[in-house]
C-alpha cells in the first residue's frame, strides 16, 4: 500500500505552469541550501572534536553527539522532500514511510536526551566542580552517549511495529513526512495499544524533564550566588538553554496540531512548524556551541587557518 504525502503547500498547486515551476526551483534550491549547510556545519564541529585532543571533555564529546544526531535525522527528511518537489505523485511506500517516521521519531527522542545529559552535566560542572572528573569520568561518558542512542531505538521500534499491525483505510497524509501518529490516524480500527504505549514513553520523558528541571533549579541557585558562576552559566548553559527550550517548544506544537490542530490553521503556517524542527536545531545548535564556546571557536578558527 502506498501512503500519500504532502510535500508543498496547496498554493504552488493553484499557480500557472510557469510559476510553478519556478516556485519548485526556489523551494528546491533553499531546501539544498539549507541541508548542505546543515552537513557543512555539523560535519564541521565534529571533524574539529575528533581531532582536537585538547577537545575530548565530556561537554564536547555530548556537543559530538548532538550534531552526529542532526545529520541522522535531517537526511530522514531532505532528500525525500527535494525528490519529491519535482514528483507528480508524491507517493511514498508504506515501509519507506514507516522507515522515515522511524528515523524522525528516534531524530526527536535522541536529541531531548543528549540536550537532557547536557543539562545534568552542565549542573555537575558549575555546582561540583572539585568532584566534576569523579562523577563525570570516561566510563560515564559512553554509557551516556549509548544510552542517548540505545533509548530512542529500543522504545521507537515498539511503536513502528504496533502501527504496522494496523489495517489502513486511507492513504492520505497531510504532512510534510510520515511520522508515527499520521499512520495511525489512517487506522480502520482503534488505535487504543498505540496510544497506550504513546503515553508510556510520555510518562518517561516526563522523568527525563525532571532532571532538566532540577539541573537548572541548582544551576540558577549556584547563578545567583556567585559572580563567577553567573559567567559560566551564560558561557556555557546559555546555548544548551536556548536549543532545549526551541527543540521542546517545536516538539509540543507539532505533537499537539498534529494530534488535536484545526484544518482551518494557515497551510503554509501549518508547513512551516512541521519543518521547523528539522532546520533550526540542525543549523543553530552547532553555530552556537562552535562560535559561542571559546575552546571550540579557537581550535576551530585554527583549523580553517591551517587549511587555508
Amino acid at each position: 500500500m502506498s501512503v500519500y504525502n504532502t510535500t508543498l503547500p496547496n498554493v504552488i498547486f493553484t499557480m500557472d505552469r510557469v510559476k510553478d515551476l519556478m516556485a519548485k526551483y526556489v523551494i528546491f534550491s533553499l531546501s539544498l541550501s539549507v541541508y548542505i549547510l546543515i552537513i557543512v556545519v555539523n560535519l564541521t564541529l565534529i571533524i574539529t572534536i575528533i581531532l582536537e585532543k585538547s577537545l575530548h571533555e565530556p561537554m564536547y564529546l555530548f556537543v559530538c553527539n548532538l550534531c552526529l544526531n542532526e545529520l541522522y535525522g535531517t537526511t530522514g527528511f531532505y532528500p525525500k522532500f527535494m525528490y519529491d518537489i519535482f514528483s507528480t505523485s508524491n507517493v511514498i511506500s508504506y515501509f519507506g514511510c514507516s522507515i522515515q517516521s522511524f528515523v524522525i521519531y528516534t531524530s526527536f527522542m535522541c536529541e531531548y536526551t543528549t540536550l537532557v545529559i547536557m543539562a545534568y552535566d552542565r549542573y555537575v560542572a558549575i555546582c561540583k566542580p572539585l568532584e566534576y572528573h569523579l562523577i563525570i569520568e570516561t566510563q560515564t561518558v559512553v554509557k551516556a552517549i549509548v544510552y542517548s542512542w540505545a533509548f530512542p531505538f529500543i522504545a521507537g521500534l515498539p511503536n513502528i511495529i504496533l502501527t504496522s499491525q494496523m489495517p489502513l483505510c486511507g492513504s492520505h497524509i497531510d504532512k510534510l513526512y510520515c511520522d508515527n501518529w499520521s499512520i495511525v490516524k489512517l487506522s480502520c480500527i482503534p488505535n487504543t495499544v498505540s496510544n497506550a504505549y504513546g503515553l508510556a514513553v510520555l510518562f518517561i520523558f516526563m522523568a527525563h524533564a525532571l532532571i532538566v528541571l532540577v539541573s537548572y533549579q541548582k544551576l540558577i541557585v549556584a547563578y545567583r550566588i556567585s559572580s563567577d558562576n553567573k559567567k559560566k552559566f551564560m558561557r556555557t548553559c546559555g546555548p544548551h538553554l536556548l536549543s532545549l527550550l526551541n527543540f521542546t517548544i517545536a516538539v509540543l506544537f507539532d505533537l499537539l496540531f498534529s494530534r488535536y490542530g484545526s484544518k482551518e490553521f494557515p497551510e503554509h503556517l501549518r508547513n512551516f512548524f512541521q519543518v521547523e524542527i528539522l532546520v533550526i536545531p540542525p543549523l543553530l545548535n552547532p553555530l552556537m556551541y562552535g562560535l559561542n564556546l571559546s575552546k571550540v571557536r579557537m581550535r576551530l578558527f585554527k583549523r580553517l587557518k591551517d587549511a587555508i
